[in-house]
């Protein structure tokens, strides 16, 4: 060991003591009291004591900066030892660096740039300091173990998804040498709650509740199985009321700079939706005591004029629904309802694939045969069930079955 003075003493086999001078580096008293220890690397340039984040190095005693100066001896000696800032360039990237530099890569639309920021949050404060090939199955399993007192299942299906995906790509770089997320099953998650589609009576019932301008917003989301964003985009344009169309072609969602119009997400989104017989009185109606004159006006503006905010839709939505003595029932369930009801039609799968604007690589040729034509029909289909008779729709000719005459006789 070194003494105060920068001598070194060490006891051998026999018993003896001997002593020696530090031979390498040197060690110095702070005005603060610290020590600080230097040394020359082999490079010939003279290095203070330094963390391997680059910070300045001191302690508490000689002995403290002597024992330093013994490691980075030894390094030295066994071909180790890099300059501090060589050091510092070769430390492994962390998954919060990464993850940073993943998102920066990604065309990411607004709002999904916004869920997955969202989402690392339950990420990245447990693993973000982290560097990449320190993250082993064991590490991912033991956080996502935690998850379950602080998460619900989904958000908890989310992150593990999102860090998988983030790793994926870091086992594509050759930044790791193999994906650490192990979990079986954890991507997925269980419905937390099941879903029941509105009845004809509670949805009345809603529609009444709820104030005028707002009750075709009501009717569309059902009947039409619209989203919440594209109601809030619909224009004047949009609406042909001719031909008892609505022509779905843009959304409102929500990113960090505030509400942002984009195209929908698949060109399945991109739709025309025919609107039940039934409801033209109404939407008629809306069109002239709601909405301003121009192409582009909002359908359902807010009161400003600007896109309506999801809250203030939910201020008279919440108390119908409790009226209707649904308050389980989500404004976005009402698109659930709208796919109930026209399944209670005989819609085939792909025509109503095509209503909801759903797409998936398994079906997207199936979607790709759902006709304007098959469309009206089950549009048509969806007044006579509001007038509580229900059409079977032919699945051969595209109209509703006709009923075979009675033989004479």
């Amino acid at each position: 060991m070194y003494t105060s003075s920068g001598t070194w003493m060490a006891r051998v086999p026999d018993g003896r003591t001997i002593m020696g001078k530090r031979t390498f580096g040197s060690v110095r008293r702070l005005p603060s009291g610290r020590y600080q220890a230097r040394y020359t690397g082999p490079d010939g340039a003279t290095y203070p004591g330094r963390t391997p984040e680059g910070r300045a190095l001191t302690f508490d005693g000689r002995q403290y900066a002597d024992a330093y100066l013994s490691r980075v001896s030894a390094d030295i000696q066994a071909g180790r030892w890099m300059s501090p800032g060589a050091a510092r360039a070769a430390r492994p990237v962390t998954l919060a660096a990464y993850a940073q530099t993943w998102m920066a890569g990604r065309d990411l639309s607004p709002s999904t740039r916004l869920l997955y920021a969202n989402v690392l949050r339950h990420v990245l404060p447990a693993l973000g300091a982290t560097p990449l090939p320190d993250l082993t199955p064991v590490v991912v399993r033991e956080w996502h173990a935690k998850l379950r007192t602080s998460t619900g299942p989904t958000m908890r299906a989310h992150a593990y998804s999102l860090l998988r995906t983030i790793m994926n790509t870091a086992l594509a770089d050759d930044a790791i040498s193999a994906n650490p997320c192990r979990v079986r099953g954890a991507g997925s998650a269980k419905r937390a709650r099941r879903i029941e589609a509105a009845t004809l009576a509670e949805l009345e019932a809603i529609t009444l509740a709820v104030p005028p301008r707002y009750r075709l917003m009501v009717l569309l989301a059902a009947w039409c199985a619209m989203r919440f964003g594209e109601l809030a985009e619909l224009r004047r344009s949009d609406i042909d009321v001719k031909n008892a169309v609505v022509r779905v072609r843009r959304g409102v969602v929500r990113g960090d700079d505030g509400r942002v119009v984009k195209d929908p997400k698949s060109e399945a989104g991109k739709r025309v939706v025919n609107i039940p017989p039934h409801l033209m009185p109404l939407v008629r109606d809306h069109l002239a005591g709601h909405v301003a004159a121009s192409r582009d006006a909002l359908v359902f503006p807010a009161a400003s004029g600007a896109h309506m905010a999801p809250s203030a839709l939910y201020a008279v939505y919440h108390p119908a629904r409790e009226a209707a003595g649904r308050p389980d029932l989500r404004f976005h369930d009402l698109r659930h309802t709208g796919a109930v009801l026209a399944a209670a039609t005989g819609a085939t799968l792909a025509e109503l694939m095509a209503r909801l604007g759903h797409s998936t690589v398994s079906a997207a040729l199936l979607y790709q045969h759902a006709s304007a034509d098959r469309d009206k029909v089950i549009a048509a289909a969806l007044s006579d069930l509001a007038a509580g008779t229900v059409t079977p729709i032919s699945q051969a000719k595209g109209r509703p079955a006709r009923r075979k005459k009675r033989q004479a006789g």
